[in-house]
């Protein structure tokens, strides 16, 4: 859904604009979301490994020992921690992304006909001066 958004806001697929970030300067906001959204799927590709990974150690078949059980803890504690990363990363990106919306294009304005030239206001001429 977000990515949706992301490509929406730009008008372009997501792979156009990961190809302009390639070429464009880091600092702009859709390097920044891009970014933001890099992290998150690293986040989600994190808590789909450590989920296989559990699920791997704790298979029914399988005797759990010490040693084992050392491992589980971390596999949990580690999708714990990807799953806040993920989620604060999927609410920062949707409170961005929802500031910001696509603005249309500014339709060119006709420029106005040039006014014709005032002509130069010359001073009145002087009052001859009275004498007495």
């Amino acid at each position: 859904m977000l990515v949706e958004r992301i490509e929406t806001l730009y008008g372009q697929p997501l792979a156009a604009l990961e190809g302009h970030i390639a070429t464009a300067p880091h600092d702009s906001m859709l390097s920044a979301l891009l970014g933001s959204l890099t992290d998150l799927q690293l986040a989600e590709r994190s808590i789909t490994f450590h989920q296989d990974r559990l699920r791997q150690l704790a298979h029914p078949e399988r005797s759990i020992e010490a040693f084992d059980a050392g491992h589980m803890l971390d596999n949990a504690r580690r999708i714990g921690e990807a799953v806040a990363v993920r989620d604060a990363h999927a609410r920062t990106l949707s409170a961005v992304l929802q500031s910001l919306h696509r603005v249309p294009a500014p339709t060119p304005q006709p420029t106005p006909a040039a006014a014709p030239p005032v002509p130069s206001a010359r001073p009145a001429p002087a009052a001859p001066a009275r004498t007495q």
